[in-house]
């Protein structure tokens, strides 16, 4: 332990942007899962939090897919929300002042159809206060390449990270796909296109049939998975990229997302390489999952007589 009986969580998610994205703690909150943090502030401790990451926002305001468009499955949710959002420019009105007042960082989840869609993005969020990074989900369809994922080509990738990295002087997050297969070369991508950091991984594609209607339960068709049950696959595609960016851009942190639901689950992926970790699915059971996953990281290091959080990053590489 330290001499003072600290124990140090901050994590530095920009190292060698000029700003940075310093965070508290390793411990945020994913995309879609906490609305903007103005309707949990008092019950999830937002200011407790390393960061909030708020609903994917695009351009203009989207609907959403029709209901049914949640489903409960066996450990975990599929869902077809399809990216209901009022739009970047409500975003901003609405909520960035209140971001504004608060410790936590808030970090916004950017979604779009095209490149241009996404840089629009960018360029509206440039320089508004309360905003201090950028997430890019790149799982969203490119209309102007014949509906392909983003995310399912590490050139794609390149290209909306380079693009949007010209258009913004904040922080870059570059979300991944696990749906494209092998994640590797897509990390590569984003960190050689100009991202601070990646994050992974978002939902895998799934379906539920219903054998009395004889048809798929989601209006959408398919949907993401999330939840618990994709731990195992998430983990090991963070150990993957970790290693991977520690030997050729060692300055690009990984953030770990899928399945986690306790301290155990975010410290696996601390040592798996992440410097940071995303809570999803569990927040919609337990609004308070990331304060108990934080303490629960603190005490683990406390028993374990660890003084700085970084000494575990990485441990198990």
């Amino acid at each position: 332990m330290a001499d003072d009986g600290l124990v140090r969580l901050q994590v530095e998610l920009a190292p060698r942007h000029k700003t940075g994205l310093l965070l508290k703690n390793p411990v945020m909150t994913a995309s879609g899962t906490f609305g903007y943090g103005v309707e949990l502030v008092r019950i999830a401790e937002v200011q407790r939090l390393g960061a909030v990451i708020c609903k994917g926002t695009t351009l203009h305001a989207r609907a959403g897919n029709a209901s049914p468009r949640t489903l409960e499955v066996a450990s975990g949710l599929i869902n077809a929300i399809g990216l209901q959002n009022p739009g970047v420019r409500v975003v901003v009105e609405k909520y960035a002042p209140v971001w504004a007042s608060w410790e936590t960082p808030v970090i916004v989840n950017v979604a779009g159809t095209s490149i241009d869609e996404y840089v629009e993005v960018a360029e509206y969020l440039e320089g508004v206060a309360g905003i201090a990074a950028l997430e890019l989900n790149v799982s969203c369809p490119n209309v102007h390449q014949g509906g392909i994922v983003f995310g399912a080509s590490p050139q794609i990738i390149a290209d909306v990270t380079m693009a949007v990295r010209n258009a913004t002087t904040l922080p870059l997050i570059v979300k991944l796909s696990p749906n494209a297969g092998e994640v590797r070369p897509a990390a590569l991508a984003a960190a050689s296109a100009g991202a601070d950091a990646v994050s992974l991984i978002n939902t895998i594609t799934s379906i539920s049939i219903d054998i009395h209607a004889r048809r798929l339960r989601l209006d959408n068709g398919t949907g993401g998975f999330s939840g618990p049950a994709i731990k195992p696959i998430a983990l090991r595609m963070v150990y993957e990229v970790a290693g991977e960016l520690r030997a050729s851009h060692p300055h690009i942190p990984v953030i770990g997302i899928g399945g986690i639901s306790s301290a155990q689950d975010a410290l696996e992926f601390l040592m798996a390489g992440a410097s940071a970790i995303q809570v999803g699915t569990m927040n919609l059971i337990n609004p308070r999952a990331c304060i108990e996953i934080v303490e629960g990281i603190e005490a683990f290091l406390r028993q374990e007589e660890i003084s700085d959080i970084h000494d575990i990053v990485g441990a198990a590489l």
